[in-house]
């Protein structure tokens, strides 16, 4: 062997047998299904994680146990590379390999080749921090993957329970502890003192800003919440709902941003609870996605997401920029996804550059680098603002000549200190919203206003074998099954402002069928009606196809 340590490797792996029948699979996502199932994985992402740190010169790397908005029974992990950012996608291949090594011998065989293959040197150190949500399964999983580390001999450090960007932002502070680009302290108390504190900065001066209601998931994100509403006082007073970390099957269940942004409703819990008037948003269970909502006077329900935050805070920037005497020394853009509501698109191509990628943190991620300030959101409320490094040069050389060009020059840098820009991050985005919401003097109603969502429907279809779903130009067209493409495209003329795509899931086989209208009821049936051609498609038994795709 390479100087891989065989003997204690051997005897931790046989502990850890890999499910038979199981075929795991590491996506945007990491790895993700039934808590139940992950042990050997767990293990197995031990010795990766190490290995990576190895490869990078005993970098940290950081691991995350998280299954984030899906039910409680799952599970997931994923790595994070140095800067914060998500694993290298060339590991990701090596991630899934090792996960489905079938037996102990096999999996020293997977190791080996890996080790050769990326020409690690063993001798180097390895690092890693590694962190889990609240979930029942995360105390078994992170003592198994404590186990992985302990084989290959890791200096791991345990950051507890805590929510994934945190995680992300501990990686990047401990990679850049004492340099010039010091992240900021590497820990969480480090964490809530650079957000409270950026945050403090840029509302000084506003009028008092009204409390603000959250939905925290039942998940981990309430007690980070309940750490970041100590930091910030009465700058902005937040009311904590949905905060049942240990009722067992409540997290996400009936709440939480994933819910809000597929029922467009209110959790039930709150319904009760929320006025007419009163800003609101929901977290997920790791709270890297949020999602803004409101009762209008009519107690009429109203969502604001994640184009509505990309809007808001896109604009809110390009104006600062302006307003410093930058404009034309840095650009601004958006990154959107094919999920992006028409409307959102319209109102930010007329303002400032818009790309459009495929769905995946990864790809919105890597587009938004190419821009000095880069926006991204996900339209379920996952996203952030990337400033360049060259950027954050200019902001701290550049000269203002008026005091007006000062005050929006501070306003910018506070923001660079105030947005987690290793990965969406609920806390930080929500700061970030209720900032600009102070500048503009603007209510949820005001937001809401800036343009009308156009009706919308997502329709999952459940499948035998999602692979055999092929997309182009972002995942807006099909390219296989052939000829299904030209029936959606047929479809979509009948409807007065539709659009409607199709793309296979990264996680589960299912087909999601998302498409628009001018009117609500047509959405609908455009949805369902797409969805029916999926499900003819996949040979579904007719007699078995469900009423609503009729």
């Amino acid at each position: 062997m390479s100087g891989l340590p065989v003997e204690a490797i051997q005897a931790l792996s046989d502990e850890y047998p890999k499910p038979v029948d199981v075929h795991f699979q590491y996506g945007t996502a990491g790895f993700r299904t039934l808590g139940a199932l992950l042990d050997s994985v767990l293990f197995r992402v031990g010795i990766l994680a190490g290995l990576r740190s190895k490869k990078l010169d005993g970098k940290v790397i950081g691991v995350m146990v998280t299954a984030s908005h899906n039910p409680e029974p799952d599970n997931g992990v994923k790595l994070v590379d140095p800067r914060g950012e998500m694993l290298e996608s060339s590991w990701e291949a090596h991630a899934t390999t090792l996960a489905n090594a079938p037996d102990t011998p096999a999996f020293l065989s997977a190791l080996e080749s890996l080790v050769k293959a990326t020409k690690i040197d063993l001798s180097k150190p390895a690092r890693v921090v590694y962190a889990r949500d609240t979930r029942p399964s995360g105390g078994a999983l992170v003592f198994a993957l404590e186990n992985g580390f302990k084989a290959i001999g890791v200096e791991a450090r345990n950051a507890g329970v805590t929510t994934t960007p945190i995680l992300h932002y501990l990686v990047k502070a401990m990679n850049t502890k004492g340099t010039k680009d010091e992240y900021g302290d590497d820990s969480e108390e480090g964490y809530m003192q650079k957000l409270s504190g950026a945050f403090k900065k840029l509302v000084a001066g506003k009028a008092p800003i009204t409390p603000l209601l959250i939905d925290c998931a039942n998940g981990v994100g309430a007690l980070a919440g309940a750490v970041l509403a100590e930091h910030l006082g009465e700058t902005l007073p937040i009311i904590l709902e949905n905060g049942a970390t240990t009722t067992p099957g409540a997290l996400n269940d009936q709440c939480g941003a994933d819910f809000v942004k597929t029922q467009q409703k209110l959790p039930p819990s709150l319904l009760s609870i929320l006025k007419p008037g009163q800003r609101a948003c929901s977290l997920d269970g790791d709270a890297d996605r949020l999602i803004y909502f409101y009762l209008d006077e009519r107690s009429q329900f109203h969502m604001l997401d994640g184009d509505k935050i990309a809007a808001l805070v896109a604009a809110f920037i390009v104006a600062l920029v302006k307003a410093a005497g930058l404009e034309g020394k840095i650009n601004v853009g958006v990154v959107q996804t094919a999920y992006a509501n028409g409307a959102s698109t319209k109102y930010l191509v007329e303002r400032l550059p818009v790309k459009c990628v495929p769905t995946g943190v990864k790809h919105l991620h890597h587009a938004a680098e190419h821009y000095d300030v880069g926006v991204y959101f996900e339209a379920n409320g996952h996203g952030t603002v990337l400033f360049s490094p060259e950027t954050q040069g200019k902001l701290a050389s550049y000269q203002p000549l008026t005091p007006a060009q000062s005050t929006a020059l501070g306003h910018l840098k506070n923001l660079v200190q105030l947005i987690n820009q290793t990965v969406g991050d609920a806390l930080s985005d929500m700061l970030l919203v209720e900032v600009v919401l102070a500048h503009k003097s603007y209510s949820a109603e005001e937001w809401d206003s800036l343009y009308s969502d156009k009706p919308n429907r997502l329709v999952k279809v459940v499948v035998r074998d999602r692979n055999i779903f092929k997309t182009e130009d972002a995942e807006r067209r099909l390219v296989s099954p052939p000829g299904l493409q030209a029936k959606i495209e047929e479809l979509v003329r009948r409807y007065n402002g539709g659009r409607s795509f199709v793309r296979p899931s990264g996680t589960e086989d299912v087909v999601r069928v998302y498409a628009e209208a001018t009117v609500k009821a047509q959405a609908d049936e455009l949805a369902f009606r797409v969805a029916g051609l999926v499900y003819d498609e996949t040979g579904g038994d007719p007699v078995k196809r469900p009423k609503e795709f009729l």
